[in-house]
């Protein structure tokens, strides 16, 4: 499935955001969503982008698509119990192993620019815990609706925000 009509307005927005103008580097999960998103901010910054196969969303195919509700308990438990797999899902952990191994390959010997990484906001949040040195737990998952994002210093690995929709400016 691929952006809604609110997510592709949501990623034309962004574009007007100041922190775009910073981007040299698109990089995107496989995944349909993420990959939009990425074309979309690419065309506009005239870049290419970069697609990862391995920055994918965790697993969930065991469960096929959940009724919203079903889905955030079963959310609530793959967060609540990283080492364990929820409903045949793949562990938190192994997730989080996954896109912390894959960004870090992404940023080995890159220059210092700016990069947009696109992805599934399951494994973004595994990948902000990670940097803030926390445990895994669903109290820094994205904000219910998708289309946020957050920022870090790749230097660093240090966060400069947490999770902000793309399409609005927050103060920090």
């Amino acid at each position: 499935m691929g952006l809604s009509d609110i997510g592709r307005a949501r990623t034309f927005a962004m574009l007007d955001q100041p922190w775009v103008r910073s981007v040299r580097r698109i990089v995107s999960s496989g995944e349909r969503k993420a990959m939009e998103t990425a074309e979309i901010l690419a065309s506009h910054l005239r870049l290419a982008v970069e697609i990862r196969e391995r920055m994918h969303e965790n697993d969930r195919s065991a469960t096929g698509f959940l009724p919203p509700p079903e889905f955030e308990a079963v959310a609530d438990q793959f967060f609540a119990k990283p080492h364990e797999s929820v409903r045949g899902w793949k562990r938190a952990i192994d997730a989080q192993h996954r896109i912390v191994s894959e960004v870090a390959a992404v940023l080995d010997g890159d220059e210092g620019d700016d990069i947009a990484l696109a992805g599934h906001g399951g494994v973004g949040t595994l990948l902000l815990l990670s940097l803030n040195g926390r445990e895994i737990g669903r109290e820094a998952d994205q904000p219910a609706g998708g289309g946020n994002f957050f920022a870090y210093d790749i230097g660093t690995r240090r966060v400069i925000h947490g999770w902000r929709p793309i399409d609005r400016l927050e103060q920090p």
